[in-house]
């Protein structure tokens, strides 16, 4: 099954706020011919993106292909959320892969944060970045767990920008009664997710990258150079970094066995009220909960609620997307059962099977990052930053990430959509329990 057309028209962004609030470019050419540069990055999502800006910003010639349109997948679809850490927690990457190990990886997802400040700022990227991303708890016999959780960073870590939230300081945060407690981490944070793509789009084109969109890459051959074929021409690179992420299909194996494609769905309501807004978050923070199956929900710049959620059976989207995800929000805030729904849309993001992201070399000159499992709005960015080290010839820090074991999903490719569907059955099971 063909993800990067099943569900989408071919050079059309989805019909989602995102898309109707972003600041759009120039369509870019497709690429004709053939091409050389230093390095042709694959994807042009968070990862392609950043390490396309990165490169050229050190003076590599950079070419960028992208199949669809810029910010195209999970990048411009997303629920912003730039979080703290890693996707896993950090006594669970303790005991995987020891202390030393687990606190490298903890230090590089706090730089994720600050990269993505960093180039917001740099690059005068207009994505009304705000502070404050609140975790929010369904079941009283996990609130032990956070807040030990909390305390940990605090005390362990020495990260002092969050704290426990009890039931009463939860419920005045948070106007439903669907949760019981959590934690507000104020060093997090939420965005536009398409604006910041386009954002860094602009940077990329000011450092000189070229960028071809509507380019589908159909195959990589490996030597020194490499050769990148796509139907109209061929690009001719000494480096090749893959970020095709949920998107990537079977164009590298390697990556494919352990990076599996999954679908989420995102609704917006009409614009509420001042008083109406701040009565189901009163600080203005994004929300994500403590199901397996994520319900993720934040106020956009101009008060509509985007929400999350909603569990996926197959990589069809469904045919009603605005009832997908407005079931899950009823389930949250009742109080919106009135509310007019203007936007609805579906995304594919990569997942891996201990959810931590697959960065990897598939040869000396070809890396690939993908694999982020909800959490790549800033460990997408760092990728393509870290990328960017290791085609220089700094290779340490990228390692680090390279280092943490993915394993392969049972069944290869070929099962992984039987797969898929007996997961998420199960999950959402194990989530109502």
């Amino acid at each position: 099954m063909d993800l990067l057309t099943v569900n989408d028209k071919a050079g059309a962004y989805p019909a989602s706020y995102y898309a109707a609030t972003a600041h759009m470019l120039d369509r870019f050419p497709a690429l004709q011919g053939d091409e050389n540069c230093d390095v042709c990055v694959i994807g042009a999502g968070y990862t392609g993106l950043s390490t396309a800006l990165h490169l050229a910003q050190r003076g590599y010639d950079v070419i960028l292909l992208e199949a669809q349109r810029l910010g195209f997948g999970a990048s411009g679809r997303n629920g912003g959320q730039v979080g703290s850490g890693q996707r896993v927690e950090q006594g669970d990457l303790e005991k995987m892969l020891g202390k030393d190990h687990a606190r490298q990886l903890w230090d590089l997802g706090e730089e994720s944060k600050s990269t993505v400040r960093d180039l917001i700022a740099k690059n005068n990227i207009d994505c009304g970045y705000k502070p404050g991303v609140l975790h929010a708890e369904q079941k009283r016999r996990h609130l032990h767990h956070t807040q030990a959780y909390v305390e940990k960073l605090q005390r362990e870590y020495g990260y002092e920008q969050i704290e426990y939230m009890d039931e009463a300081s939860l419920r005045s945060a948070v106007g439903s009664d669907a949760y019981c407690g959590g934690s507000l981490d104020r060093g997090a944070g939420h965005l536009h997710p398409l604006n910041f793509a386009l954002g860094l789009a602009r940077a990329c084109v000011a450092a000189g990258v070229r960028i071809f969109e509507e380019t589908r890459v159909s195959e990589i051959k490996r030597g020194d150079p490499a050769e990148v074929l796509c139907k109209n021409g061929k690009v001719t690179a000494k480096f090749v970094a893959l970020g095709a992420n949920g998107y990537l299909g079977n164009l590298e194996p390697q990556v494919a066995s352990r990076v599996m494609p999954i679908n989420n769905f995102i609704v917006a309501t009409e614009p509420l009220s001042d008083d109406m807004a701040r009565s189901l978050i009163r600080d203005d923070v994004a929300i994500a909960d403590s199901k397996f199956v994520v319900n993720y929900f934040r106020l956009s710049q101009d008060n509509r609620m985007l929400f999350g959620g909603g569990e996926s059976y197959g990589y069809r989207f469904p045919k009603n997307l605005s009832a997908k995800a407005r079931k899950p929000m009823l389930k949250i805030y009742p109080q919106l059962a009135d509310v007019r729904i203007d936007y609805a849309w579906g995304g594919t993001l990569g997942i891996t099977m201990n959810r931590m992201p697959d960065f990897r070399r598939l040869s000396a000159n070809i890396l690939s990052a993908s694999g982020y499992s909800g959490h790549g709005v800033a460990m997408a960015t760092l990728a393509g930053k870290l990328m960017a080290e290791a085609i220089s010839g700094t290779a340490e820090r990228f390692d680090i990430m390279a280092d943490v074991p993915t394993s392969r999903f049972p069944g290869g490719t070929s099962l992984r959509a039987p797969l898929l569907i007996l997961a998420m059955l199960w999950f959402s099971l194990r989530d109502r329990m």
